[in-house]
C-alpha cells in the first residue's frame, strides 16, 4: 500500500540568504515535509519501529536549517538528501520551505521552494 506521512509548518528561525543583513539578522521559515510510504505493519503492530519517526523528520530540518546557506534550495536539498540517507521506508519525498517576509521589494508574504525526490 501507498501512504502518507505530512509534516508541516516546522518552524525555525534562521540565516539563510545572499544579503549581509540576512546573515546577521535571520529571518522566520516554515518546512513542510511530505513523505510517501507504506505504513501497513505499523498500522497492525502499533509500534513506532515499524514506521517513519516524525520526531527524526523534524530534528533533521531543524539541524539542516541551523547550518546557514546562501540560498534555500541548498538547505532543501541537504535536508533531502539526510532524510533519505537516515530513514527507512520512504518511497518517495517532498520538502517544501517557506521563507516568510524575504527582504525584496514590494509586500511579499513568502517565498518557497519545492523539491520532490
Amino acid at each position: 500500500m501507498k501512504h502518507k506521512i505530512h509534516v508541516r509548518g516546522i518552524r525555525c528561525y534562521s540565516f539563510h540568504g545572499c544579503m549581509e543583513e540576512e546573515a546577521r539578522i535571520g529571518g522566520h521559515y516554515t518546512v513542510d515535509v511530505t513523505i510517501d510510504t507504506d505504513f501497513s505493519k505499523a498500522a497492525a503492530s502499533d509500534e513506532l519501529i515499524d514506521t517513519v519517526d516524525y520526531c527524526a523528520v523534524q530534528q533533521i530540518v531543524a539541524e539542516e536549517m541551523g547550518i546557514r546557506s546562501k540560498l534555500i534550495e541548498h538547505v532543501g536539498q541537504r535536508i533531502v538528501s539526510r532524510i533519505k540517507k537516515e530513514l527507512q521506508g520512504i518511497l518517495g519525498l517532498r520538502v517544501e520551505i517557506h521563507k516568510l517576509s524575504p527582504p525584496i521589494d514590494g509586500d511579499t508574504r513568502e517565498v518557497s521552494i519545492v523539491i520532490e525526490a
